[in-house]
């Protein structure tokens, strides 16, 4: 079974909850808070395997969920980290939410690696939370929650030159000619699932990858019969070849194919159309002498629109040697990376639900609490370590009047306010 795409789900640790509890010695009758904190727990992290080349692995098992990390314990002891869970991609795999199909990674370096979801931050122990009037806290914080989402994997092949065109023109001939691919080749009118890769080593060292896309038909974009699965892969492609049967060797009219192909590409996205195309008008040597040369029908159609027609034949080698290097100068004047998907969603951001409670008091004189769902949440999607996430952190207190409530209580320079275990000193 043909798999370039799956559904699954996938789900972070939680983080491990902090420890409540005291110390009890010989001749320490009232010890202090000794509550340990929690474990974080483990990512959800995707890597490229280069061994792999179908996503057939993920229609067995759809859901994937990380190690929540140990909760705190006593003696101050902190709670283990869960274990991140590794999920292995062909190169090409791209990662999209499924609700919006927006980009979350495109997989297109060997060996990359990409965190999707971060496990939770571990809860901070009781022993944070003592202070000169509350001596013995029988509060710890609990364990960031975990993250869950539905995510789409489709696997778009990464080539410089994708070769498209109907069923049984030539292709796979054409690619097991030039390059080192081995595809199957016979009369087929359904056509080959999976698309072919190959090399094409040009004698001054250089060359270029190519796909053979498997054979498009009209309602393709539509998703008539695997159009989707197939049109994916032509996405990343830098210049096309057009193979037709120019011989029309099935009856079918060489312009009329290209015409609709093309529409084919252009309705699933439009960016296609736009990319350079050749056109490669195959089996010239099935062609009867005749009133006018059907190659030259398709120049006279297409060359005045910068397409460049080249007469082939796959099976005997003539003219692949021009359309080969054709293409690789078009190549050479282009740039060498990929094609990447740039990330359109971003798991983890933080929403802030304005009608979740914030608690600001005051615990002493110099001392003051700010607590409640929507700061505890805001603190764990938000690295304070970072001159940004700090930023975004004091323009949250001022936003939602937190600032304006503590001077309201009275509070000075130089006085500390407590948020879950973060202390900060107030300045004004």
């Amino acid at each position: 079974m043909f798999a370039d795409r799956a559904r699954i789900f996938i789900k972070s640790g939680k983080g491990g909850d902090g420890h409540v509890s005291f110390r009890r010695e010989l001749y320490v009758p009232n010890g202090g808070p000794d509550g340990g904190d929690g474990g974080r727990g483990g990512d959800i992290i995707f890597e490229v395997d280069e061994g792999m080349n179908t996503l057939s692995e993920f229609r067995h098992n759809r859901k994937y969920v990380a190690q929540p990390g140990e909760e705190g314990n006593k003696k101050k002891q902190h709670g283990k980290d869960g274990e991140s869970l590794i999920l292995k991609v062909p190169l090409g795999t791209v990662i999209k939410e499924d609700e919006t199909g927006k980009v979350i990674a495109d997989m297109s370096e060997p060996g990359m690696k990409k965190v999707i979801l971060k496990g939770g931050r571990g809860g901070k122990g009781n022993q944070h939370y003592a202070t000169s009037t509350m001596q013995v806290p029988q509060y710890a914080q609990p364990g960031q929650k975990s993250m869950e989402l539905w995510i789409r994997l489709e696997l778009k092949v990464i080539a410089d030159v994708g070769l498209v065109g109907y069923p049984n023109v030539g292709k796979s001939t054409l690619l097991s000619r030039v390059t080192n691919a081995r595809p199957k080749i016979a009369n087929y009118h359904f056509t080959t699932l999976n698309p072919n890769l190959g090399v094409v080593d040009l004698n001054d060292g250089k060359g270029f990858v190519i796909a053979d896309i498997p054979g498009l038909i009209e309602g393709a974009s539509d998703g008539v019969g695997l159009g989707h699965e197939f049109l994916r892969h032509i996405e990343r492609t830098k210049v096309i070849i057009h193979m037709v049967d120019a011989a029309s060797t099935e009856g079918r009219n060489p312009i009329e194919d290209i015409n609709k192909i093309n529409a084919e590409l252009e309705a699933y996205n439009p960016e296609l159309i736009k990319r350079p195309q050749v056109i490669a008008a195959n089996k010239i040597d099935a062609i009867y002498e005749g009133d006018e040369s059907p190659v030259d029908l398709i120049k006279k159609e297409f060359e005045p629109k910068g397409v460049k027609v080249f007469p082939i034949s796959a099976v005997s080698g003539k003219g692949l040697k021009e359309l080969l290097y054709a293409v690789d100068s078009m190549l050479k004047n282009m740039d060498s990376q990929p094609v990447v998907f740039e990330q359109e969603y971003f798991p983890g951001e933080f929403n802030d639900n304005k009608e979740e409670p914030l608690y600001v008091e005051k615990l002493e004189d110099g001392i003051y609490s700010v607590e409640g769902p929507r700061i505890e949440r805001m603190l764990g999607y938000t690295n304070l370590e970072s001159e940004k996430g700090f930023m975004f952190f004091q323009n949250f207190m001022k936003k939602n009047g937190i600032l304006e409530e503590l001077e309201n209580l009275g509070i000075t320079d130089g006085d500390t306010v407590k948020i879950y275990g973060y202390e900060f000193d107030y300045y004004k």
